[in-house]
């Protein structure tokens, strides 16, 4: 095998920053000397990895072929050389793209379990709603997901987690909140603020709707929950929100969650990786104690 270790490593890093001069910097090494280690790399496999556009690099057809296999045998030398040095193999960094609730409302302790049973695995979180995890997995930038609903693309690996559901609330003020139910006719004529496009609650809510309500007044549009939480709370406006988001809230009596009897809003939490990622015990780990975490908390898997 003509190429090195260095070699791949180079390429694993432009592929990540998309830039020659940023994984230079990421690699502690000169501009000169990863442009060069990348050309030896290319030259020696015989194809272009990457489209060179300006400063930006893009990888090719070959470049992504190359990246999984790539990463497996960068992953494969860290456990050797962790093994040498008699370090556990759950142990180093792993990165976690999550959206908004499962992030604020099952990760820490999550995160509390593996710092205390594992204190060599770190992990890097990222907080984004649903199609920007799916997007951050499939272009290898987290090698771990979760999101809210279903994702259905053939190059991702999908495993429910766990299970909640959504529900649509009001101000105490509003005058929805004193009646028993609530019909879609009444939905319908509301003023809502809603999670943006993209999101997995605004995906899984519009799914509930479909075929119910095709117009629905959508007043404003917003990434943060609390931001919503707080429209509601203070102004005319229904918001469908995860109940995990929403229920201290409504036990100290801000805020109403109504009755739609027609209406289900269950919906799953899951974790994603791609299709095509290599082995990793340190996925498998996290994985494995999320599930044992919500099997002791003894909520709906």
């Amino acid at each position: 095998m003509r190429y090195s270790l260095k070699q791949l490593a180079v390429f694993e890093e432009v592929a990540s920053s998309r830039s020659v001069s940023k994984a230079a910097d990421n690699l502690a090494l000169t501009q000169s000397a990863t442009s060069m280690a990348l050309l030896q790399l290319e030259k020696m496999l015989g194809r272009p990895l990457f489209e060179r556009q300006g400063k930006q690099m893009t990888l090719t057809y070959w470049g992504s072929w190359l990246r999984p296999r790539a990463k497996q045998l960068l992953f494969d030398a860290q456990q050797i050389e962790q093994g040498f040095y008699d370090q556990h193999i759950v142990s180093g960094e792993i990165s976690i793209s999550a959206s908004q609730t499962a992030a604020e409302h099952l990760l820490p302790e999550l995160i509390s379990i593996i710092d205390k049973d594992f204190p060599e695995l770190r992990i890097k979180l990222r907080v984004k709603n649903a199609q920007k995890v799916v997007d951050h997995v499939r272009d290898f930038e987290c090698e771990l997901g979760i999101i809210e609903g279903r994702c259905d693309d053939s190059r991702i690996e999908q495993e429910v987690w766990c299970h909640d559901h959504l529900v649509i609330i009001a101000s105490k003020y509003h005058p929805y909140a004193k009646l028993d139910k609530v019909s879609f006719a009444q939905l319908e004529q509301a003023q809502w603020v809603l999670r943006e496009q993209g999101a997995g609650t605004r995906q899984s809510f519009e799914s509930a709707l479909h075929g119910v309500i095709e117009d629905l007044n959508v007043w404003r549009e917003y990434e943060q929950i609390s931001v919503l939480r707080t429209l509601v709370t203070n102004g005319p406006y229904l918001s469908c929100l995860p109940f995990l988001d929403v229920v201290k809230h409504i036990e100290r009596g801000e805020l109403v969650a109504l009755n739609v009897p027609e209406l289900n809003m269950k919906r799953t939490l899951s974790f994603i990786w791609r299709a095509d990622s290599i082995e990793n015990p340190l996925r498998d780990c996290i994985r494995r104690e999320a599930i044992r975490m919500i099997k002791d908390r003894k909520l709906e898997m």
